[in-house]
């Protein structure tokens, strides 16, 4: 498997990427959930909660993958480059 910079493969890189994005995106739209009620905007308020949703879900089927990964060498840095 290729090794980027990191020492990880870029499949579990690039996991947990998505995974940190999805996540902190996810913690982003609470305030922009919180916006939209408080202008009064319930029906964008209720699209701001189904991203937010949808980023969760993104986000812990990364840990699914990775889990899975985690019985392989991939989870680990790798010594040499690619």
């Amino acid at each position: 498997m290729a090794t980027g910079e990191t020492g990880f493969d870029d499949v579990t890189f690039d996991l947990i990427s998505l995974q940190y994005h999805a996540l902190k995106a996810g913690h982003d739209y609470g305030q922009y959930v919180r916006d939209a009620e408080n202008a009064g905007e319930q029906e964008i308020a209720d699209f701001f909660r189904q991203v937010m949703d949808e980023d969760s879900q993104r986000a812990h089927r990364c840990h699914e993958f990775l889990r899975r990964l985690g019985g392989t060498d991939n989870t680990s840095p790798q010594s040499g480059s690619a």
